[in-house]
């Protein structure tokens, strides 16, 4: 049951990627960008890159 949480925290699948990549960056490049103090960012933008960030701590690395 921890990990159903995500699945409630994505409502728009893949659309913090289309920003990035529209950008010309990679997912974690622009989430460090977006997350910066200054940044003129939305505020919804901001919450799916610190999400991108929390997932991406998260992803399971190989040989563990």
């Amino acid at each position: 049951m921890a990990k159903k949480w995500i699945k409630g925290a994505i409502k728009h699948p893949g659309a913090f990627t289309k920003k990035a990549k529209a950008a010309g960056m990679s997912v974690t490049a622009y989430a460090n960008k977006v997350t910066k103090k200054g940044s003129k960012a939305s505020t919804q933008t901001k919450r799916q890159a610190n999400l991108a960030k929390t997932l991406g701590r998260m992803r399971k690395r190989k040989g563990k």
